[in-house]
């Protein structure tokens, strides 16, 4: 198990209990994955937030295989903790932004500068009449800013007025829910989401805060 000592801004983790977790559910080849991870989180904790958005990005679109939740849980629709995803190396699009949310907190990342965005997301491009439910995560420098959008589908990191082919639902954190993707305050707390709420349930479980 590698040793994060210093390097984290974000101490309410137990690398310990995650280990547990993932060993016994997934075995030694999710381990593998984990220590990755972890890797990852130390060799990124002194970068400037450009730098950990692109290479948390990098790490999860080139390493978890994409599918579907009744592929890879046998549910029509699963939210993964990032404990599941290493453990199982697949998700789908929920799957990939709530791991890479998850890792920009502990990389100190402020909460408030990111959403996970529900999206209409439109298959071949902007003019396309053909459109699909998917999540991307948003990183917003300033209250107010354009936010650069991170995707499972694309891997260089693009402002939101380059992503005409998204048009956001709503979107939420840890302290709150909105419509759309605005900056404006929002629209309920966490609990008016319960798979997000179920799910934090279950990250804390596995040992985050």
């Amino acid at each position: 198990m590698l040793l994060l000592v210093g390097a984290l801004k974000v101490a309410a983790v137990d690398f310990d209990r995650m280990q547990r977790v993932i060993s016994q559910r997934f075995g030694a080849v999710a381990v593998a994955s984990l220590r990755d991870w972890q890797r990852l989180l130390q060799e990124s904790a002194d970068q400037p937030a450009p730098a950990k958005l692109q290479q948390v990005n990098d790490f999860f679109n080139r390493r978890i295989r994409f599918g579907e939740d009744q592929e890879i849980w046998g549910q029509s629709d699963y939210w993964a903790t990032p404990m599941e995803t290493l453990g199982r190396g697949a998700g789908d699009c929920e799957d990939f932004t709530i791991a890479k949310y998850f890792t920009l907190l502990l990389l100190g990342i402020p909460e408030e500068k990111l959403r996970l965005i529900y999206v209409q997301a439109r298959l071949g491009g902007a003019n396309s009449s053909i459109t699909q439910a998917h999540m991307v995560l948003a990183f917003y420098p300033t209250p107010e800013a354009e936010p650069l959008i991170l995707d499972n589908l694309i891997n260089d990191l693009q402002p939101a007025s380059r992503r005409p082919d998204l048009q956001p639902v709503f979107s939420f954190n840890r302290q709150g829910l909105w419509q759309g993707a605005s900056g404006a305050r929002g629209a309920g707390g966490p609990s008016s989401l319960s798979r997000w709420e179920q799910l934090l349930k279950r990250a804390r479980a596995e040992g985050f805060d």
